[in-house]
């Protein structure tokens, strides 16, 4: 399908202009739907690359939405710990530490305990944003890996194609010189 007015005038006269030769015909009808096929293409990739700020932004509010929500996590775990070690700290801290003290050394008291547990917390938060930011740095790498992938699959189709057009190039050429003897080796005959 022709993209504007201009263009199918285009097409109307070469097509008038070449009705005359068959093969003529042929080789602009063949034109013709190549043009066509790569107006399509141009198209498809202007519209796929409209799209991609709106990839742009996905991706980077899928980072801060991750990074967010593990400090949300990690922060209400905090609290809800710290509310619960004062809520039991309060009643019992006290008489355990009285009871410690009799028995054993301070650095076997509940606070140091409570001290422990609450550093403990603390590096699982840590852990865990730091196992956010390594899967997203993998996603971004495997991105980047997927767009090298993408270069190098353009570079071999368009080498593939150059050697597609060699060869055809060389079956005419082949063609073109075994019809030449032929015609040389049969003189009488016409073509």
């Amino acid at each position: 399908m022709c993209n504007t007015r201009k263009e199918e005038r285009k097409y109307e006269n070469e097509s008038n202009a070449t009705t005359d030769n068959p093969s003529q015909v042929q080789q602009h009808s063949i034109n013709r739907a190549f043009d066509e096929t790569k107006n399509n293409i141009g198209r498809a990739t202007y519209e796929a690359r409209k799209d991609i700020p709106c990839y742009t932004q996905a991706a980077n509010e899928y980072h801060e939405q991750t990074i967010q929500t593990a400090r949300e996590i990690g922060d209400s775990f905090m609290e809800s710990q710290k509310e619960i070690i004062n809520s039991v700290q309060l009643t019992w801290l006290p008489l355990i530490q009285r009871t410690y003290s009799m028995f054993w050394d301070y650095c076997l008291s509940p606070r140091w305990a409570v001290d422990m547990y609450a550093r403990a917390i603390g590096s699982v938060a840590d852990n865990t944003v730091a196992a956010a930011r390594l899967v997203n740095n993998g996603i971004f790498s495997n991105l980047d890996s997927f767009r090298s992938s993408i270069q190098n699959t353009r570079d071999n189709v368009k080498e593939f194609s150059t050697i597609g057009v060699n060869v055809a190039r060389a079956y005419e050429q082949t063609s073109r010189d075994t019809a030449n003897k032929f015609i040389q080796a049969q003189p009488g005959l016409l073509v």
